[in-house]
């Protein structure tokens, strides 16, 4: 149900955490790598096409708190919100987690910006890079076991929920899942899941908190390797119980269908009749999403044939995705979101998806142009005080090592 006011326009970005060492990358790709090599090694493929991307930063390691504090200086200066964390955690434990844990957490002004956790249950899979030789080697399996899911929401009921900068709706923790499917393969049946978040709801309301905001990523085209598209989507939300819906990029639901550029403008007109649609299906609120581009030719292997595959990191690009016409589309969006009542977020792809082509970091092409377009549409905030002691305290407590079930 719909309140009877709207409420204030809340921008959050999705953050990809993989620009940092993590352990099991230097199994498969050897010491020291992070994701950064491959926006290092990355050419033109072919005519007019601008990489590599070079960040106005450097390539910098996200698990350093002074890194990230000027991550979160630079979001909240602009006017965004907060940081939709992609979360990964395995059957045998967690992955590039040291972004948040070392660097978001420690970060000195992490009271400046919200953060909210989006379980990236997918599968993951070797596109770094992919050769079209090689096909797709499956790593880790995004399906865990119902012992495991116990262990992952304790954790993060008690981790992460409980931090005074974590993102609430109503006074309920945000949550989203990233793959249904593999979601429901965890308990093996609809009926099942759904026991098990009614379940997970009641120990977040032991917690101290009204319920959980439980939310759903929505797709209808696979855009990473094993994504599986659900017939009747709608249906399985609702029976699952979940409190809203959202989307991570376009392409999720718009075709890049002109080779090697599909105009950003074509592919936004699109998805706004997906966002029509995706409130006509639910019952629920929708979340929308502004994803500001597309190249992940990147993941690609550099001396492969530049041509589309089908669900690989082989795609069409989006082109003329600038900062004008990135601000014009978050003026379409406020213009829309003004009219709605109730929670009203929406997220923007993204942070820092440098391989993927979706990023507001500053490049050596537009500067800070992604980043000033927010601030021209929702001003820049600055607006969360300093910390106080009792915050401090807290936010300290919080970063204690998590108890072990």
């Amino acid at each position: 149900m719909k309140a009877d006011a709207p409420n204030p326009i809340q921008v959050g970005c999705y953050y990809f955490p993989n620009y940092h060492v993590d352990p099991r990358n230097e199994k498969i790709h050897g010491p020291g790598w992070t994701e950064w090599q491959l926006v290092r090694h990355a050419t033109p493929r072919f005519p007019n096409h601008q990489q590599p991307k070079v960040p106005v930063w450097g390539h910098e390691d996200e698990s350093k708190p002074e890194v990230m504090e000027k991550k979160i200086d630079a979001a909240a200066d602009h006017g965004i919100d907060h940081f939709l964390f992609d979360w990964y955690h395995y059957e045998d434990g967690p992955f590039l987690d040291r972004c948040l844990e070392q660097g978001f957490l420690k970060a000195g002004n992490v009271q400046r910006l919200d953060f909210a956790l989006m379980w990236a249950n997918h599968d993951w899979c070797n596109v770094h890079p992919m050769s079209r030789a090689f096909g797709k080697e499956l790593l880790y399996p995004g399906r865990v076991s119902p012992k495991m899911f116990r262990f992952i929401t304790d954790l993060i009921t008690d981790r992460y929920f409980l931090h005074p900068s974590y993102l609430k709706i109503a006074g309920c923790p945000y949550f989203s899942i990233y793959d249904l499917a593999k979601f429901v393969e965890i308990h093996g049946s609809v009926q099942a899941t759904r026991k098990a978040i009614d379940e997970f709801r009641e120990r977040v309301r032991a917690a101290g908190f009204p319920n959980l905001h439980f939310n759903a990523v929505a797709w209808g085209k696979p855009v990473l390797p094993g994504e599986k598209v659900i017939a009747d989507l709608p249906q399985l939300v609702a029976a699952l119980g979940f409190d809203s819906v959202t989307s991570y990029v376009w392409i999720h639901h718009v075709e890049l269908d002109e080779s090697p550029f599909t105009p950003f403008q074509k592919v936004m007109e699109k998805y706004l009749q997906t966002w029509n649609r995706m409130e006509e299906e639910y019952d629920i609120p929708y979340f929308p999403n502004l994803t500001m581009g597309w190249d992940n030719s990147p993941r690609t292997l550099q001396s492969d044939i530049w041509e589309p595959l089908p669900e690989s990191t082989f795609s069409n690009c989006i082109g003329g995705n600038t900062p004008a016409a990135f601000q014009k589309t978050l003026e379409i969006f406020r213009e829309r979101l003004s009219r709605r009542a109730g929670s009203n977020l929406f997220s923007i792809n993204a942070w820092n998806e440098w391989t993927e082509g979706s990023y507001l970091e500053p490049d050596q092409v537009n500067g800070m142009g992604y980043l000033e377009a927010i601030a021209k549409v929702f001003g820049s905030s600055g607006k969360k005080p300093s910390l106080t002691a009792d915050k401090k305290s807290k936010i300290a407590k919080s970063l204690a090592p998590a108890k072990k079930t």
